[in-house]
């Protein structure tokens, strides 16, 4: 039974994670995913729905069958292209990435985020940014949460990988204001959800980048998220009932928070959890008050 139950809490603390900001590596595909993703949020009539990003070299692109349109960059030339739809059959060049991109940076309300992969998020999330402020939403929705044993799906916000060393240190932390765990709680009289406990303190864990990407300097991103996590704990669920804990589905995990992230002379010298560097690749982990590298 311990083993069930500790199974369990495994799964609900790694779906709650999705629900709270967590900056990580993505790859160099950063750029296409932020023109992407504000097209869509920008031109819904056209491009209608979330999409999956294809790669077909030397393309990065996304499709729409329901209006026949391609959004594409082409990684040889880096400009982002359009065709079908108003377009028709002619491939039409709209803007270089790097224009694309600082004109969605600079525009102070693009749904999607700049210093951020959203290439994987789940359907139903929506970005909107003014400045360094950034929130995420599921507007008032609970939404089915991935498939956890994805790592593509295991964060919201990706840090993209640095071509360069930039020489910026970060500290990231993440402050729950609500949060609300329904469908699984304890039987036993007097003691409160401990689910919820373990689900909050886990996602409140500190991190620091070391030359991090600028657009994560003193950025602050508010969400208010909800999940239905009933399908992707189909598996642990299979071996209840167990004694003094109740399950009555949907299960859903509803939090607001405020992530927040400020410059920082030393990573090393933070009170991170873990260290990560957006440039080599490197991350430590803190054990026993120090900080051991586990990858190069």
């Amino acid at each position: 039974m311990k083993q069930h139950l500790k199974k369990l809490i495994q799964s609900i603390c790694a779906l709650a994670l999705i629900a709270h900001t967590h900056l990580i590596f993505a790859d160099t595909t950063a750029d296409a995913e932020t023109v992407f993703n504000w097209a869509e949020n920008s031109f819904p009539e056209v491009l209608p729905g979330h999409k999956a990003t294809q790669n077909i070299n030397p393309w990065l692109f996304r499709f729409y069958p329901e209006t026949g349109v391609y959004v594409g960059v082409n990684i040889t030339d880096s400009n982002v292209y359009v065709l079908g739809g108003p377009w028709g059959n002619n491939v039409t060049i709209v803007e270089t990435l790097s224009n694309m991109v600082n004109l969605i940076q600079n525009s102070g309300g693009n749904s999607s985020v700049s210093a951020c992969n959203t290439a994987n998020v789940p359907d139903g999330i929506i970005y909107s940014q003014s400045g360094n402020v950034v929130t995420v939403t599921t507007n008032g929705q609970c939404i089915l949460a991935p498939d956890i044993t994805d790592s593509a799906n295991s964060n919201i916000c990706v840090i993209p990988q640095q071509p360069t060393a930039t020489g910026i240190s970060t500290l990231s932390s993440n402050t729950i204001t609500s949060s609300r765990l329904s469908g699984i709680t304890t039987t036993i009289p007097g003691l409160p959800n401990p689910f919820q406990g373990i689900i909050d303190s886990t996602a409140s864990v500190k991190h620091c980048t070391i030359n991090a990407a600028v657009d994560t300097a003193n950025l602050i991103v508010n969400s208010d998220i909800c999940l239905d996590l009933t399908e992707a704990l189909a598996g642990a669920l299979s071996q209840f009932p167990i004694e003094g804990i109740q399950v009555t589905p949907p299960i859903e995990y509803a939090s607001t928070g405020t992530y927040t992230s400020q410059t920082v002379p030393d990573c090393f010298a933070t009170d991170a959890t873990t260290v990560t560097d957006a440039f080599t690749g490197e991350t430590w982990i803190k054990q026993n008050g120090n900080f051991i590298q586990v990858t190069n």
